[in-house]
């Protein structure tokens, strides 16, 4: 590891020359000096890589490493494999950071001696030429700037899921073997980096200031993606293994693995398009029915609620679904209905009839 560089970011880089010069000034805006940004090219074939050719003349900070397409899992490895500083930091490249992101991060993690350090950020998307943000908590109030790792705080497991709002040491990163899943072409391969990180970490930290700005209308991003949403069952799959690879990790960790999948799962039912839904309420209900039998599972600490909806799931996949459109149905019914009954009971409706009225209109 190179001591004269503190702080590598990385940057996974595909397809984005419409925002990459944002993000690439926002790094070189930093108030802290000291860092490496890797940008990692994985495979672009748009103008990507002219943009991070011409930014590497312009700052010796910026490298750049080009490859094939392998997706996102291979090139955040290639570009952690790279880094030389005693911190990693992740900024995806349709994103951008608060001039003050690095040395803040680097001041609370210096002072906390602590593995990671997280903060909050926005969301935000374009319109216009304008960004429009929001702002996202990272975590409830009373966990700010406390110490906290799985074991004495297993809530940690709740807290948004991010892995770009914050910090790494380097050093806890390489000697735990946290890495992401490299299956090819797939999407959610954050999940199982966030697990092992949290599930390892004896040092977390949050504060509470937001510094990135994470884009919510990017096109390209997997979160607008329908069919990709499959991914995540293999990313989970991967996150299993890992989780029965480490004999430490007790009944607590395997309990919030199992929540958070259902969670995650659940969301992605709900984004996939409709002609894939049974088909992957089939697939996840096999996965639950398997993960009822790990031994490690207490299934009476679950949520009742939980509980019922896996079963829910498990007993018939069609019939959830069935049940699940009814009950959206009827939502979008009861929401149309009262904006029908406020128009109705609106000056502006009742001016309209006493109109009808004088013009004789029926």
């Amino acid at each position: 590891m190179n001591e004269n560089v503190k702080i590598s970011i990385v940057v996974p880089v595909c397809n984005v020359e419409r925002y990459l010069g944002e993000c690439l000034d926002s790094i070189l805006n930093q108030t802290f000096k000291n860092f490496e940004a890797i940008c990692v090219n994985d495979g672009s074939t748009d103008n990507s890589l002219d943009v991070l050719r011409s930014y590497e003349k312009k700052d010796s900070r910026i490298k750049v490493i080009t490859k094939p397409n392998s997706g996102y899992g291979n090139t955040m490895n290639v570009g952690m494999d790279a880094a030389r500083g005693e911190y990693i930091c992740i900024i995806e490249s349709d994103d951008y950071v608060d001039e003050h992101m690095l040395e803040r991060l680097l001041d609370t993690v210096e002072l906390y001696d602590a593995d990671i350090v997280k903060s909050d950020h926005y969301i935000f998307s374009t319109k216009n030429g304008k960004n429009k943000s929001q702002f996202q908590a990272v975590c409830p109030q009373e966990y700010y700037n406390r110490v906290l790792n799985a074991s004495i705080c297993p809530e940690i497991f709740t807290f948004t899921m991010m892995n770009w709002t914050g910090i790494y040491r380097t050093s806890f990163l390489r000697n735990n073997n946290i890495r992401h899943n490299e299956t090819p072409g797939a999407s959610f391969q954050d999940n199982g980096f966030w697990f092992q990180a949290i599930s390892m970490a004896k040092k977390v930290v949050f504060i509470n200031e937001a510094f990135y700005y994470y884009r919510q209308d990017n096109p390209n991003s997997s979160i607008n993606s329908k069919k990709k949403v499959f991914c995540i069952c293999d990313e989970y799959k991967f996150m299993k293994e890992i989780l029965n690879s480490h004999k430490e990790f007790g009944e607590e960790i395997h309990k919030r693995f199992f929540e958070k999948k259902l969670f995650n799962y659940l969301n992605s039912y709900n984004r996939v398009s409709n002609e894939y839904k049974l088909e992957f309420l089939e697939h996840i209900s096999k996965e639950f029915e398997d993960d009822l039998k790990d031994p490690l599972l207490r299934i009476e600490s679950l949520d009742p609620w939980i509980f019922a909806q896996v079963n829910r799931i498990i007993d018939s996949p069609k019939l959830f679904m069935i049940e699940d459109c009814s009950v959206k149905y009827r939502e979008e019914y009861n929401k149309v209905h009262s904006q029908l009954i406020a128009i109705r009971n609106s000056k502006e409706f009742e001016r309209g009839l006493k109109v009808k009225e004088l013009l004789h209109v029926k």
